[in-house]
């Protein structure tokens, strides 16, 4: 809807729009929630690989199509180019994916290099798309020693500066050795409630927010940006 109002002289009214309920998705995708699962240790027993792995089983069960990325081989940023095997099949999952899971161990107070190294391999614009713009996160931790939410905190900041939505909850697995058989099931506990709360919630998002994407990302300022760009293509002069 256009808005046409005197007292908002600074607003390009043909792209000023007024948000409605009329203008999201009629018909809710048919197709199961397809979630990226993300970890932050190469370790041969890795407890972020674990409860990610526990994740995933949980989104299974909630209805979910997971897959999870192993980071084991992908290079540092800026030392391939976007060619390396790796690096493409991050890219396209990230693409393919509708909703995000990020667990990483907690190292020296922050996620691991490991972790943030697979985010910096996504650019905020890939081709013309924004790879995780309007994608539902959830953000999880595992720490060595007592319960601390330094990776999840830097997580979030990350989750919003690659325009995804960060759903409320989070989980902090404290002790985590302490936390697995030795088959590595997670055992019984009020940290595997959690997670089964988190995971609960990630599809609750993802299911509201999927088929809405794109008009909840749809912005003022870009849409003004656009056209300018096309009024000067259009109007520009002949050589």
């Amino acid at each position: 809807m256009t808005v046409l109002d005197p007292s908002l002289p600074n607003i390009i009214n043909d792209e000023l729009q007024v948000p409605s309920i009329q203008a999201m998705a009629k018909i809710a995708a048919q197709h199961k929630p397809r979630i990226l699962l993300l970890y932050g240790s190469l370790r041969k027993r890795s407890f972020s690989r674990l409860v990610v792995e526990e994740s995933a089983r949980l989104l299974n069960a909630f209805g979910a199509e997971t897959r999870i990325f192993n980071p084991q081989g992908l290079p540092q940023p800026d030392t391939e180019d976007e060619f390396h095997p790796k690096v493409k099949e991050l890219r396209e999952l990230m693409i393919w994916s509708e909703g995000q899971v990020w667990c990483s161990p907690e190292r020296h107070g922050a996620m691991t290099g490991i972790f943030k190294s697979q985010i910096d391999w996504v650019p905020l614009s890939l081709g013309g798309v924004r790879p995780t713009q309007g994608k539902t996160l959830a953000i999880m931790q595992v720490c060595g020693g007592s319960q601390s939410f330094n990776a999840v905190n830097q997580m979030r900041i990350l989750g919003r500066w690659m325009r995804m939505v960060t759903i409320p909850n989070q989980s902090s697995v404290a002790k985590a050795f302490l936390e697995f058989e030795e088959d590595g099931r997670m055992k019984p506990s009020p940290y595997y409630n959690r997670i089964v709360d988190v995971m609960e919630e990630l599809m609750k998002f993802t299911l509201l927010l999927r088929d809405n994407k794109e008009h909840f990302v749809d912005r003022y300022s870009e849409r003004v940006e656009s056209a300018e760009q096309v009024s000067q293509r259009v109007n520009q002069k002949s050589l």
